[in-house]
């Protein structure tokens, strides 16, 4: 897709933000001029409308373990076609109500590229928020294709066909195919330190194994690298398989009003992971994950109006870390950056990803129905090919609908349509991007 594309995409982003606040603020006149409260529009969900019962406020907090199981069908660059069922649970733990709600998903999944995905992750808070629990845990029966590392000058056209006995089809920027499977068990510990602030130390765990580069060729005659190989036997990884294993420092900020779908307030991660050999990991390596979120209310009557910010960088510090460990867009905690490009599009020894999303009511006094405006960037870097970090830039956009099933958690389910460089995606799925 040519640059001048993205300029357009953004600025009707631009437009469709100015449009809808207009929109926005003719109907908060309106609520005005007519002595209409925000008691008397509620916020509601779906299951407000089928029961028809009196709308409880949903700012009253709740007691209640809430889980919202749905079947999962949808689509995406990654996966094409998926089938399965998912769920997302919030519940309280203590009865003080000053305890932030802790939230879980869980996901399984089978796609029509013959992959299985099974994923179990939450975020729970313990009483007073003294202690918090992040996990991640995965299992993946996976086909991806790999495009090599860094957001370099040229871009993979997937109309050009690519042909196994042609070495020039294949470069760091065309598509290689892999199969792989893959385990991951990520769990941190943290202590509140001093209000919103916490602290804490994890263990992490990712095991790559039955790895297959479907159109690895060594033979002489139609020769053919693929990035994974190459990059594993230049930092001294077995190709077939691998394993990380090691402690991180962690430090957190957290003011969100709700870790599920936050209107306000700021969230700050830093994680230094060290992977050791005596803990069973191939090559000692280090790596530094940092990440910023933000939410900016835009209507004092309707939170639900805002604009929210998320960046995130990873960073090879030391040693090595094998291939398909490195970060790339759509294998952060929520598998969601990068909406445009398929999962694994973009990849790097250092990795940076930003994006700001306009989040608005459409209905106008039940606000079950919501609609969002996005764009992303992305860039990384590949040492080895001398592709520095910020060197190059890959925009994504596109646009979306919520549906609140949750009023008391704000669980939405997410509808969203995505457009990046020669790709598109369609994404559904329960709980905020960000």
């Amino acid at each position: 897709m040519k640059p001048a594309i993205f300029r357009y995409i953004f600025i009707i982003i631009l437009l469709g933000c100015g449009y809808f606040s207009m929109a926005q603020e003719r109907q908060e006149r309106m609520v005005h001029d007519s002595l209409t409260t925000i008691s008397d529009c509620p916020q509601k969900d779906i299951f407000d409308v089928i029961s028809r019962k009196k709308v409880i406020d949903p700012e009253i907090p709740s007691q209640k373990v809430r889980a919202i199981v749905l079947p999962l069908i949808g689509f995406s660059p990654t996966t094409r076609f998926q089938f399965g069922a998912g769920a997302s649970v919030s519940w309280p733990i203590g009865h003080d109500p000053a305890t932030k709600l802790s939230a879980g998903a869980t996901q399984l999944l089978w796609t029509t590229n013959k992959q299985l995905i099974f994923l179990v992750r939450s975020n729970m808070f313990l009483d007073r928020n003294k202690w918090f629990i992040q996990t991640d845990w995965r299992w993946y029966i996976f086909r991806l294709p790999t495009y090599g590392l860094g957001t370099g000058p040229k871009a993979y056209n997937p109309d050009t066909p690519v042909d196994p006995a042609n070495e020039e089809s294949y470069d760091n920027n065309g598509r290689y195919p892999m199969r792989y499977n893959w385990i991951r068990l990520h769990n941190i510990l943290f202590r509140e330190v001093a209000s919103h602030f916490f602290a804490g130390a994890g263990y992490h765990f990712d095991h790559y194994y039955d790895i297959h580069d479907d159109f690895l060729n060594l033979d002489p005659a139609h020769y053919v690298m693929t990035p994974h190989y190459a990059y594993s036997l230049l930092h001294k990884f077995n190709p077939a398989h691998y394993t990380t294993s090691g402690i991180s420092l962690n430090f957190a900020y957290d003011s969100r009003d709700n870790i599920i779908n936050a209107y306000k307030g700021i969230y700050i991660n830093v994680n230094y992971l060290s992977n050791f050999t005596v803990l069973g990991s191939n090559r000692d390596g280090s790596r530094l994950w940092a990440e910023f979120r933000t939410y900016i209310g835009l209507s004092s009557q309707v939170p639900r109006h805002l604009l929210a910010f998320w960046v995130y960088g990873c960073y090879k510090v030391s040693g090595d870390l094998p291939y398909l460990n490195l970060m790339s867009n759509g294998f952060d905690q929520m598998n969601s950056s990068g909406r445009g490009y398929a999962q694994g599009r973009w990849r790097g020894e250092d990795f940076m990803y930003g994006e700001m999303e306009y989040r608005f009511p459409i209905s106008t006094c039940s606000r079950i129905v919501g609609g969002v405006l996005f764009a992303n960037v992305a860039t990384a870097s590949s040492r080895d090919a001398h592709v520095p970090l910020f060197g190059f830039f890959k925009p994504g956009a596109g646009f979306g609908f919520r549906i609140m099933v949750g009023k008391h958690d704000r669980t939405n389910i997410l509808i969203d349509f995505g457009l990046g460089q020669f790709s598109q995606g369609f994404y559904l799925q329960a709980q905020e991007i960000f």
